[in-house]
């Protein structure tokens, strides 16, 4: 018998200071492990990004976050593509020198991974970033010139035929700020995620288009006590190179209107989703786990959010750990209830009658019992 490809969302918010998943691409492992055990593993910028390093998995799809809701909610589907024209947004706020970094990145992608890139584009405006930070200690952000980025979208998709788009905006530096010097030694949440999910958001909204943003920052100075889970983001003058390889493979948005594609992935064929166990409280877990697919929650991954399954009234199954997330996984691919990789199972109970209910079915038809 022929089974349908076995699919896994895997999930963990941007700027929610998450154990896992919070930092310089340290979800990356669990997404590789993931991509083991599911046929097809879609995921977003925050879990594969770890600025210079990335890792290549063919059955990975690359999903911007708002096009994840999208999908989520049986609106958008995702057709996997061979290959993107990726169009480079430079916000005209990022220095010379600085602007000239991310070029030769580009270029470097461009002669050392073969990757297909268009012409650039540079903003009218400087498009301002703002950071912000919630009372819960989740990050968030604005940029005042929403309209110079989408101009400059929509010049790379018109203009140079871009079939995705890297941004690269210039982000405030705030070397001495306490947010900062904790993240960057694994303990604080990452004060630039919030506002880069804002930025990449507007693209995708308006444009439906694959999209993932890298901020300029000007280089910071050695620390000897860094976090590894940190490490990854002071490699080099550039956040790009993981950016650009994600959107080489991403998958293309698609309309209901074009449904007929027998290659698009819808939600209604997502098996499972991984989440942390207390950041339930998004669009896509809410709308995904109203469906078929199982989630699990995983507690080892604490966040800043404080909204459970249970709080909402959605049925999950708790890991502990992400280790015991991805055996859970296997079990749900082999078709096997987990209670039965316990040493003790529970005999079943017959179902008690409600008050009133007739024991004997009314029959109606040949087949029909109510």
């Amino acid at each position: 018998m022929i089974q349908r490809p076995y699919t896994v969302v895997l999930i963990v918010p941007t700027g929610i200071g998450a154990a896992v998943g919070g930092y310089a691409g340290d979800a990356l492992p669990v997404a590789r492990a993931i991509a083991h055990v599911a046929d097809r593993l879609i995921t977003h910028p925050n879990v594969l990004n770890g600025a210079s390093l990335y890792w290549p998995m063919p059955n990975a799809y690359y999903v911007e976050g708002y096009g994840l809701d999208q999908f989520a909610a049986g609106r958008w589907g995702l057709n996997p593509v061979r290959g993107n024209r990726i169009g480079l947004l430079l916000d005209s706020g990022i220095e010379p020198e600085l602007r000239q970094r991310h070029l030769q990145v580009a270029d470097a992608a461009r002669a050392t991974l073969g990757l297909h890139l268009t012409d650039y584009v540079v903003t009218d405006a400087p498009l301002g970033v703002e950071l912000r930070t919630a009372a819960s200690g989740a990050t968030w952000g604005t940029i005042q010139r929403a309209d110079s980025l989408l101009r400059a979208a929509d010049k790379l998709i018109h203009r140079a035929s871009a079939e995705a788009i890297a941004i690269v905006a210039r982000f405030p530096d705030d070397e001495g700020s306490e947010a900062l010097q904790a993240y960057r030694h694994g303990q604080g949440v990452d004060p630039l995620a919030g506002a880069e999910a804002v930025i990449s958001h507007l693209v995708v909204r308006a444009f439906q288009v694959p999209c993932a943003h890298a901020p300029a920052l000007s280089p910071l100075p050695l620390d000897p006590d860094l976090s590894p889970k940190s490490a990854a983001e002071e490699l080099g003058y550039t956040f790009l190179p993981c950016v650009l390889a994600g959107l080489s493979r991403a998958p293309q948005f698609i309309s209901q209107r074009q449904s007929a594609n027998s290659t698009a992935l819808w939600a209604d064929q997502v098996d499972a989703l991984v989440v942390p166990e207390t950041a339930c409280g998004g669009s896509a877990v809410m709308t995904l786990s109203q469906g078929r697919s199982q989630l699990i929650t995983v507690r080892d991954n604490t966040t800043r959010m404080q909204v459970t399954a249970q709080q909402l009234g959605i049925p999950a199954i708790a890991a502990q750990s992400y280790l015991e997330a991805v055996g859970m996984l296997v079990a749900h691919k082999a078709g096997l209830h987990p209670q039965a990789l316990h040493p003790t199972i529970e005999p079943l109970q017959a179902i008690a009658a409600l008050d009133g209910e007739a024991h004997t079915p009314k029959v109606l038809g040949l087949n029909q019992v109510v």
